[in-house]
């Protein structure tokens, strides 16, 4: 009898052995092939021997600390991060999600919360953004309303801004945008609602699935999304704060298609 190959492989990266423990008992439960180390350069020798499809990862590791083993994976390839973290500083979460975090849980956490976030990033890598419930439908303009990641989502046109979401590529001007996946998931969006002013609640729901979690989190992509498609980050086009509200993506005269 064929056997289920298993959802993914884990690499759960924590020098302490009681959180690792548990945390990799919570995942192989759940079906997923767990790897463990407890410092930096051990993650990056199970990395290197067993690239995984998504990490769990302290931020306060001895020697090598968890930001410098994010930036050094990113380096390497695409791969979904998770953080963990004891710190009640804002600022450094929020700069793990600057280098490339795909989320973060704070320490104590609830394990069935972790495994439930593990499911949501390595879900959405596979299949892209849900449809937005309750959103105004799609601008024909910026392609179909299939979801990307599915296989069957056509080519999305706006601003100079070529995604494909099939191909999970994406450029700008016929330069490639080197985006991190839930980037390219949250450009996918905001090229499917043109215009719709949309709250960073709705984002967080429709882009990464959650109902809840930190708002920094969508603060920061959209930053770093900025970073990547605006000719002046600092005064941004493409992408414009609406005040008390959230964001809008706005294709400025004459760049459209």
């Amino acid at each position: 009898m064929e056997q289920t190959p298993p959802p993914g492989r884990v690499l759960v990266v924590d020098d302490d052995p009681t959180v690792a423990e548990v945390v990799a008992g919570y995942l192989d439960r759940a079906g997923y092939d767990v790897d463990r180390a407890a410092d930096g350069p051990g993650a990056l020798a199970r990395a290197a021997a067993r690239w995984p499809d998504l990490v769990v990862l302290d931020l306060m590791l001895p020697g090598m600390d968890g930001l410098e083993v994010c930036r050094t994976l990113r380096g390497r390839g695409p791969v979904p991060v998770i953080m963990l973290t004891a710190r009640g500083d804002e600022d450094d979460r929020i700069l793990g999600l600057e280098i490339g975090a795909d989320d973060y849980v704070t320490k104590p956490f609830s394990p069935r919360e972790l495994v439930l976030r593990v499911e949501s990033v390595l879900r959405r890598g596979r299949t892209g953004p849900r449809a937005a419930a309750g959103m105004s439908a799609p601008d024909p303009a910026a392609g179909s309303g299939t979801a990307p990641g599915d296989g069957t989502g056509a080519v999305l046109r706006r601003a100079g801004i070529t995604l494909d979401p099939s191909a999970r590529r994406a450029t700008r001007n016929g330069r490639e945008l080197a985006l991190t996946l839930r980037e390219f998931d949250l450009l996918a969006f905001l090229l499917r609602h043109p215009g719709v002013a949309c709250t960073r609640e709705e984002l967080m729901r429709d882009v990464w699935g959650w109902d809840f979690g930190d708002l920094s989190t969508v603060t920061v992509h959209v930053r770093r999304l900025r970073g990547k498609i605006e000719d002046d980050p600092a005064a941004p086009r493409l992408i414009q704060t609406v005040w008390g509200v959230g964001y809008r993506f706005d294709a400025p005269p004459g760049a459209e298609g």
